[in-house]
């Protein structure tokens, strides 16, 4: 959120300046192939992963967003997104779109 200072000098409120990072899911609408990430901003990445520009989803396009998690920290998001690679992960999400 923006706010307006006097001399047309912007300020930030404390919520501009916190950045969260997203723990995503795509599907692939044609194929079945499921991709986990992490992105600071979800919506321009998921429009990058279905316009092409990754390189390891291009061949699987167009994509739907299944699922996401929202996190105050890389880490913690970096974190989810090993676990969700990981076997037991997988099968969670797999529970999760049945």
């Amino acid at each position: 959120m923006v706010k307006f200072l006097p001399a047309g000098r912007q300020g930030y409120t404390r919520d501009a300046l916190v950045k969260m990072f997203y723990t995503y899911v795509i599907k692939s609408r044609e194929r079945n192939y499921i991709y986990v990430g992490l992105t600071g901003d979800l919506l321009k990445r998921v429009g990058e992963h279905n316009r092409g520009i990754s390189r390891t989803t291009r061949s699987y396009k167009p994509f739907d967003l299944v699922h996401f998690e929202k996190f105050s920290t890389r880490n913690e998001a970096r974190e989810r997104e090993k676990y969700l690679k990981s076997g037991c992960g997988k099968d969670w999400i797999k529970s999760k779109l049945a």
